[in-house]
């Protein structure tokens, strides 16, 4: 999968950089061939046939190189979004379940003192801090405290 991606962007690559050369050398020919002349009406020819088209190559240049690396950014992108998908289990189901499950199934609802959430007892938030006091049942009441979103407990009321 990668080559087949990395050789096509690489000729873009390659059309941006000669684009950028060629026209970096017709700007230096037409300011040489410029310099060379006295009188404006003389002038005009090495500004028209190779001062313009040597802008206009370097501009082309700018936006090859840029499409050529944008395409090659998207291709490695690609390439390591295919190698984490080739990672997962054969099984994604299991997976899914498992995300799903709560964290938490205690009943016991605990929150933090200056805290605006409650929490079932075995909340990774909440699990093992001494501060961790049981909810008071005006202040749910009062709905001034929300459920936790991560171990998402039943609103009970004591």
């Amino acid at each position: 999968m990668r080559t087949a991606r990395v050789r096509t962007v690489h000729p873009v690559i390659w059309a941006g950089w000669a684009a950028l050369a060629t026209g970096a050398v017709l700007c230096v020919l037409g300011w040489y061939g410029i310099s060379g002349e006295r009188y404006a009406e003389r002038q005009l020819p090495y500004l028209a046939s190779c001062t313009v088209p040597g802008a206009a190559l370097i501009i082309a240049g700018a936006v090859l190189l840029t499409h050529g690396r944008g395409a090659l950014a998207t291709a490695r992108v690609e390439e390591l979004y295919g190698l984490l998908v080739a990672a997962e289990p054969a099984d994604t189901e299991e997976p899914r379940q498992a995300a799903s499950a709560p964290l938490a199934v205690s009943g016991d609802l605990l929150m933090v003192p200056g805290g605006t959430l409650w929490h079932r007892a075995d909340c990774p938030l909440v699990a093992g801090k001494a501060e961790a006091v049981p909810v008071d049942s005006k202040l749910m009441a009062s709905d001034e405290l929300g459920p936790c979103p991560i171990c998402e407990p039943a609103e009970e009321t004591d």
